[in-house]
């Protein structure tokens, strides 16, 4: 079907947004903005202002981090808590897991929910009630509530989740008294477990008023254009649909998803996804299929809600570096949008960022110009030499040497993050591709494959902006699950019917005229164990075929142990408008590189546009597009593919590659020598004040 109207798709991350749009005659164009800049007061307004005018527009899809920012700044809506009587304190209590074994002095972080409404029921496990719901107390006690302010309350009861009568009734109450978010668990998180379903419904009751606000704030400015938005499960909803539980991971999750097609458009189906923004890093997996997890930690705050497994480090381009009097720092505190790093001329601190532009790594005079007060200056290197050389008069190191070790500090975070989705998994990345996404993956995404043992890198032409690709790309998807509790040969076939026709309903109500396919998957988990492993559904003896694999790869055994059928999922998939991947690259002979100096020697960079298929280059080089800069590092090739992607190759073996000075035939490099023997020096001093102290005290 021909495009008539432009079509927008942005990820609105912490630092930037990034926008991809098709226009009416089909050609597909890109921008990214900062998300907070002076010159204007909404950065995805602006995008498509600056791209589409006044044109009509057909369609809009939008990834946030405004539910994840809420979360991590404690900014949501004061939440009221009404659970069984005797379970006041449940979720405070938690799993009394110590994820930091060694601390002495654990700090928990303060629940979400401000006050806790016990509630005089109890309904058994096999659905007998024990004691008749209260309504007059409850009626009270939520008034009460109200009155102190509280406008969203989360129902969390005792096995609500199999017999909702009591939730149901509640909620009538809430409403009645007046409560305008209402999150109640079995529609919420209908699942086996008080607690990570009592921690799910406070979340969706916390974010869902502040995401409301965003969602009609952005829609108010659409007018009667659709709208939807990314989930954290990879899919996407309408506007009215877009709740807090499934917002967290909304622009992360787009990202994913355009790992995975420029992948597989380039002829790859291992990949590891490595994400790097101006604010964090987000890693991912792929081998076939989209890997998810059903109960995750997001900044301290336990959810189970399906979502793409992603993990997250504070590891960006803004992230803080330092120097704490003893040693080298790097995050998690970020610069953001504002101030920024110190190059974005907003009076910011030193951050990964400035440590690239010092380097030579990051050109000034080839990076996109929108920066201070008007949005249209470039980087700022003078600013940060001059804040690299006031470091280096405190510790004493060369500004070079700082701004290695600060590189080599991120880079073992991003390394150590990818290492707990794929190696720590019981996957051998060594056959992986590594897929650069983010305006920074490309600065460090041969380091991180290099760390990593893996000798393949992809970046998209697309690479700046794909998460935003990913959210084009992506289709509308709605997921419901159920607890089964019982043996994997139980009969569960009328509750498969039950969530496929809630899926498909779903679905069907936003893209009526689309053709809607399921996907029905088992969780899975040794009899005795709290840790389900997702695979596909079917027969008894290919289930248990499939968990066994699947075990023995994540935890290397197999017990000869009874299985049960913890829950079944169905997902239910909407066909979504096609979009292309590949970028054909221009025809002719490779324009002469540019000469610019990198780490103190002279190396070329190339504009990656106007590169035909077939170019190669050996490191140290840098490739530059509007979205994003790609490091060629030495002992690292680069080709361009009919595709139009660079696709980077390790030239020596892995451990070379990960060890610069390994072979003996290698010089030894003055600035990462200098750095170490600071450390050295450092740790041997620690140890000698150690030694002392415990001397004196003998």
């Amino acid at each position: 079907m021909a495009v008539t109207r432009w079509r927008f798709a942005i990820d609105r991350g912490g630092t930037f947004t990034d926008i991809v749009a098709v226009a009416p005659d089909g050609a597909r164009h890109t921008a990214k903005l900062l998300s907070a800049s002076p010159a204007y007061p909404d950065a995805a307004a602006e995008g498509i202002r600056r791209l589409a005018g006044d044109a009509p527009v057909a369609a809009v899809r939008m990834g946030t981090t405004v539910a994840t920012n809420a979360l991590l700044e404690r900014a949501g809506e004061p939440v009221a808590l009404a659970i069984t009587r005797g379970f006041g304190d449940a979720l405070r209590i938690g799993h009394q897991a110590r994820p930091r074994l060694f601390d002495r002095h654990i700090v928990l972080p303060g629940p979400l929910y401000g006050r806790t409404i016990e509630i005089d029921e109890r309904v058994t496990a096999a659905g007998e009630v024990l004691t008749p719901l209260d309504r007059a107390t409850a009626a009270t006690g939520l008034r009460a509530a109200f009155d102190a302010g509280y406008r969203a309350v989360a129902i969390v009861l005792l096995h609500g989740f199999r017999w909702p009568a009591h939730e149901t009734a509640l909620a009538a109450l809430a409403r009645a008294v007046g409560f305008t978010q209402i999150s109640v668990s079995h529609d919420v998180s209908p699942t086996i477990k008080l607690v990570p379903r009592g921690d799910t419904t406070v979340v969706d009751a916390y974010l869902s008023p502040v995401l409301r606000a965003h969602v009609d704030r952005v829609a108010g400015g659409l007018g009667d254009t659709p709208l939807h938005f990314m989930q954290s499960n990879g899919g996407l909803v309408a506007a009215g649909g877009f709740r807090g539980k499934d917002a967290v991971l909304s622009g992360p999750a787009g990202g994913v998803v355009g790992m995975v097609a420029v992948g597989r458009a380039a002829g790859f189906d291992r990949l590891i996804g490595f994400d790097m923004g101006g604010t964090s890093t987000d890693v991912s997996h792929y081998a076939g299929t989209f890997e998810r997890a059903t109960e995750t930690l997001v900044a301290g705050v336990r959810l189970r809600t399906p979502m793409l497994a992603i993990d997250t480090v504070a590891a960006g381009g803004g992230s803080v570096c330092r120097w704490d009097g003893t040693r080298l720092r790097v995050g998690p505190e970020s610069a953001g949008a504002v101030p920024g790093p110190a190059a974005y001329r907003g009076g910011g601190p030193l951050t990964v960022t400035d440590a690239q532009v010092f380097l030579g790594r990051l050109q000034p005079a080839h990076f996109p110009a929108i920066f201070g007060p008007g949005g249209d200056l470039p980087l700022d290197g003078d600013v940060v030499a001059a804040k690299f050389a006031a470091l280096s008069s405190e510790t004493g190191l060369a500004p070079a040497a700082l701004a290695e070790g600060f590189l080599d500090i991120a880079v073992a975070t991003m390394a150590r993050a990818i290492r707990a989705v794929s190696i720590e998994r019981g996957h051998d990345v060594a056959g992986y591709t590594l897929v650069a996404m983010g305006g920074a993956g490309g600065q460090c995404a041969c380091r991180v494959a290099s760390a990593l043992g893996i000798t393949r890198v992809l970046a998209s032409p697309q690479a700046g902006v794909l998460s935003a690709l990913g959210i084009a790309l992506a289709e509308v998807r709605a997921v419901r699950e159920a607890t089964v509790e019982a043996g994997l040969d139980a009969h569960v076939g009328d509750v498969i019917a039950r969530l496929t026709a809630a899926a498909t309903a779903a679905v069907g109500a936003q893209e009526a005229s689309a053709p809607v396919t399921t996907v029905v998957t088992a969780l899975v988990k040794y009899a005795g164990t709290d840790t389900p492993l997702e695979i596909a559904f079917g027969s008894p003896a290919d289930m248990a075929a499939a968990f066994a694999a699947q075990h023995r790869a994540r935890f290397g055994f197999a017990a000869d142990t009874a299985l049960v059928l913890d829950a079944v999922r169905v997902e239910a998939v909407g066909a979504s408008p096609a979009a292309g991947v590949a970028s054909a690259p221009p025809a002719g002979p490779p324009p002469a590189p540019v000469m610019v100096t990198m780490a103190g020697e002279r190396v070329p960079l190339f504009a990656r546009a106007a590169l035909p298929a077939g170019f190669t280059v050996a490191g140290p080089a840098i490739l530059v597009d509007a979205g994003a800069t790609t490091i060629v590092e030495r002992r690292w090739s680069a080709a361009i593919t009919a595709t139009g992607d660079a696709l980077l190759t390790a030239t020596t073996a892995p451990a070379a590659v990960r060890d610069d000075t390994a072979s003996q035939d290698t010089p030894v490099d003055p600035v990462r020598l200098e750095l170490f023997n600071h450390r050295f020096m450092g740790i041997a001093e620690a140890m000698g004040v150690a030694l002392a102290s415990t001397a004196a005290s003998v």
